[in-house]
């Protein structure tokens, strides 16, 4: 019988790079890319292929357990472990730097919709400008 550890998603092979996507994403501070995940992998000594880390990423995704963040100008997405915590970040136009928000500012907005009968499930909210960096 397979060694199972409890807090294992249900439903989802355990692999060894699975496990390593996870635990990156696990103890990362902020979102990361593809890559970043990746050389963090390899760093630990252990093999594995970009393609792989992708595939894994985009699996994570479609269950839930990973949130995929677009940054605009940027082909590059990033990924962060899904904690159920509501977040926005702020990006650097131009060193792509990330930085999350304290607040939300939809907090209080009330949209208004032809339509009476939507309701409103949730919102993506993005911000771009300049860090403190690139300012200037």
């Amino acid at each position: 019988m397979k060694d199972i550890q409890p807090d294992w998603p249900a439903g989802l092979k355990k692999t060894k790079q699975r496990e390593c996507v996870l635990a990156v994403l696990e103890h990362a501070r902020k979102p990361l890319s593809a890559m970043e995940i990746y050389s963090e992998i390899k760093r630990d000594g252990t093999s594995v292929w970009l393609s792989t880390v992708y595939r894994i990423l985009e699996l994570l995704v479609k269950r839930g357990m990973a949130v995929k963040i677009a940054v605009m100008n940027s082909e590059t997405a990033l990924y962060e472990l899904n904690r159920f915590q509501h977040k926005h970040y702020a990006v650097c136009m131009n060193c792509h730097k990330i930085i999350q928000m304290d607040n939300c500012p939809m907090e209080k907005f009330l949209p208004k919709f032809q339509d009476d009968d939507f309701q409103v499930i949730g919102h993506n909210l993005e911000i771009y400008g300049f860090c403190k960096d690139c300012a200037h």
